[in-house]
């Protein structure tokens, strides 16, 4: 799924692409992706874009009027930009839209297809849509600090609660506890006041750093497929499962749970403790590891 890096790389790349440039017409082909009618996506037409905006996870394309086309690509939706007229594939393709240069394609390489659409009469409309979460960019330490006290979560779960935090997934909540040298399944009442401020600082210091690190990946070019993604070579604990840490040299451990993992470094992280995997643990009971010696013997 698309996170806040990623998300504030499209805003930047559809702003620079599609600001000022009219809409000439439109083909949703998702059964599924269109999720409002009022205003009617006709009254779209002939209208020119103003700018994009992040709305936490989602994509706002906002017209010279007000009104806005809201996206939200859930796990696998991706934006495409072709030259007007492409053959776009119809089996991926959700939706598309043709401007004066070039058309904006929403593709689905899933076969669950979740990316969904609001048409919305303005942007104060669009917050009808918004889980409610802290800005992470944004949001002070002071603030951050009595968030942190106001629940009594794991980490994991406290990073990624959009009504929390906005913008936070699985991918750079695992690259946020690496940089802040805490478990995942820490709970927020359990921090002292300077472990607070680590956590603050790496979630600042890691989306930051990807934000400028993809946008100067994609200085003056617009990500194509496959380059918008949860698992990048730079990442430290990030779906490198079973490969050396970066600093202990000690392999990256993981938690397995429903369609998600969690990735982190016993050493760095836990003092050495691993974590336990639900399935694997209630599989092994007493033969569980509990250390990396034991593992590794």
């Amino acid at each position: 799924m698309p996170e806040l890096p990623d998300v504030e790389l499209y805003v930047k790349k559809l702003t620079e692409q599609l600001a000022g440039h009219r809409l000439n017409s439109y083909k949703i082909l998702g059964p599924s992706v269109l999720r409002t009618v009022t205003p009617p996506l006709d009254g779209f037409v002939g209208r020119s874009v103003a700018f994009a905006q992040r709305l936490e996870k989602r994509i706002a394309i906002v017209f010279d009027d007000g009104t806005a086309l809201v996206f939200h690509l859930m796990i696998a939706g991706r934006f495409r930009w072709v030259p007007s007229g492409t053959r776009l594939p119809r089996k991926i393709t959700s939706a598309a839209f043709d401007f004066d240069d070039g058309t904006l394609a929403l593709t689905e390489a899933a076969t669950r297809k979740r990316a969904v659409l609001h048409a919305m009469p303005s942007m104060s409309d669009a917050g009808s849509l918004l889980r409610g979460g802290a800005d992470p960019l944004v949001i002070s330490r002071g603030d951050f600090e009595a968030l942190v006290g106001s629940v009594n979560r794991t980490l994991k779960r406290f990073l990624t609660d959009q009504s929390l935090l906005a913008g936070i997934g699985n991918a750079y909540s695992d690259e946020i506890l690496f940089a802040a040298r805490l478990s995942p399944l820490r709970l927020t009442k359990s921090l002292d006041t300077e472990e607070v401020s680590r956590l603050y600082d790496a979630m600042q210091t890691t989306l930051r750093e990807w934000v400028e690190r993809l946008q100067v990946q994609f200085t003056d070019r617009f990500p194509g497929p496959g380059e918008i993604t949860a698992f990048r070579p730079e990442f430290a604990v990030h779906g490198k499962f079973g490969r050396e840490c970066r600093v202990c040299g000690h392999k990256v451990q993981r938690i397995r749970y429903a369609e998600n993992e969690t990735n982190y470094c016993a050493k760095c992280q836990n003092e050495g403790r691993l974590l336990a995997d639900r399935a694997l643990s209630r599989l092994l009971k007493d033969d569980w590891p509990r250390t990396l010696e034991e593992l590794e013997s």
